[in-house]
C-alpha cells in the first residue's frame, strides 16, 4: 500500500509539473501576446512565480517518492538473494529527470531573477528577452519530460 501512495505521489507531481509547462507553453502564452508589453510581462512573472512554487514542490516529491521506490525494490531484491539491477528504463528515468531539475534550477535561478529584475525595473524589452530564455528551456524541458514519459510506457 505504501508503493503504491508513494507511485500516486510521484505521478500526481509529474503532472503538475508536465502539465503546467503544456499550459504555460501552448495556451497561456501565446493567449498573453495580445496584451501590451508591461501586462504580458507582469502576467507571466507572477504566474511563473506561482508555478515555479509548485514546481520545486513537485521535485522534492519526485526525488522523494523515486529514490524510495527504488530502494525498496532494490531492498527486496537483496533480501530475496536475487541482486538488484536497475532496469534501463529507470535508469534512464532517473538520469533524465535529474537534468530536468538542473535545467529547472537554471531557469528559476538564473532566466526567472533577471526576469524578475525587469519587471522591478519596468524594463519590458529586457523582460521580454527574459521570458524567450525561459521559453526556450522550458520548451527543452517539456520535451525531455515526454521523452521520460515515452520511456516510460514503452520500455516494460
Amino acid at each position: 500500500m505504501i508503493y503504491a501512495t508513494l507511485k500516486l505521489i510521484h505521478v500526481l507531481a509529474i503532472v503538475v509539473w508536465i502539465g503546467g509547462m503544456v499550459f504555460a507553453h501552448f495556451f497561456l502564452r501565446p493567449a498573453a501576446q495580445q496584451l501590451e508589453a508591461p501586462q504580458r510581462v507582469r502576467l507571466m512573472h507572477d504566474t511563473l512565480q506561482r508555478f515555479f512554487s509548485a514546481v520545486l514542490v513537485s521535485i522534492v516529491a519526485v526525488l522523494a517518492t523515486g529514490l524510495w521506490m527504488i530502494g525498496r525494490v532494490a531492498k527486496q531484491s537483496v533480501q530475496a538473494g536475487v541482486g538488484f539491477d536497475m532496469p534501463l528504463s529507470w535508469t534512464l528515468m532517473a538520469a533524465l529527470g535529474i537534468l530536468m531539475m538542473l535545467i529547472f534550477g537554471h531557469i528559476r535561478f538564473a532566466l526567472f531573477k533577471r526576469l524578475g529584475r525587469a519587471v522591478s525595473a519596468g524594463d519590458w524589452p529586457a523582460g521580454g528577452a527574459a521570458l524567450a530564455s525561459i521559453r526556450t528551456w522550458v520548451g527543452i524541458n517539456l520535451a525531455i519530460g515526454v521523452l521520460i514519459i515515452a520511456i516510460t510506457f514503452l520500455m516494460r
